[in-house]
């Protein structure tokens, strides 16, 4: 075995890289992303874009349900203050028609006939 043999060993696991794979080389320096992850990337882009609309949509939605879910809330409410305002109506008016019959009553008793020491003297 001499020296030849030990360079051949050598040659078989070392390859040599000539100048036009140092220009390619310093092609990807300055672009550093072959044209072959391009789309993988862009679709890797695009995946979060959409991950980013998907939460912005799903915020969205709830948004409008709390909303729609406030307005029935709302509607909800408002039948029932116009549900008071009428009972409230029906009591005055129930209030008025005792006040009325009890001022009859009062006025027809004699227990509640105002007195005129006055004129019962002369």
């Amino acid at each position: 075995m001499d020296g030849s043999g030990k360079e051949e060993e050598e040659d078989s696991t070392f390859t040599n890289i000539s100048l036009a794979d140092d220009i390619d080389h310093s092609a990807r320096i300055l672009y550093p992303r072959p044209k072959s992850l391009l789309p993988k990337m862009m679709n890797a882009d695009m995946d979060a874009v959409d991950a980013e609309n998907q939460v912005e949509l799903e915020e969205k939605t709830r948004l409008i349900n709390q909303v729609l879910e406030l307005q029935h809330t709302l509607e909800d409410l408002s039948a029932r203050v116009d549900a008071v305002k009428e009972e409230n109506l029906k009591l005055k008016s129930e209030n008025q028609v005792l006040g009325q019959y009890i001022e009859n009553l009062m006025s027809a008793s004699s227990v509640f006939q105002t007195t005129d020491t006055k004129s019962k003297r002369k």
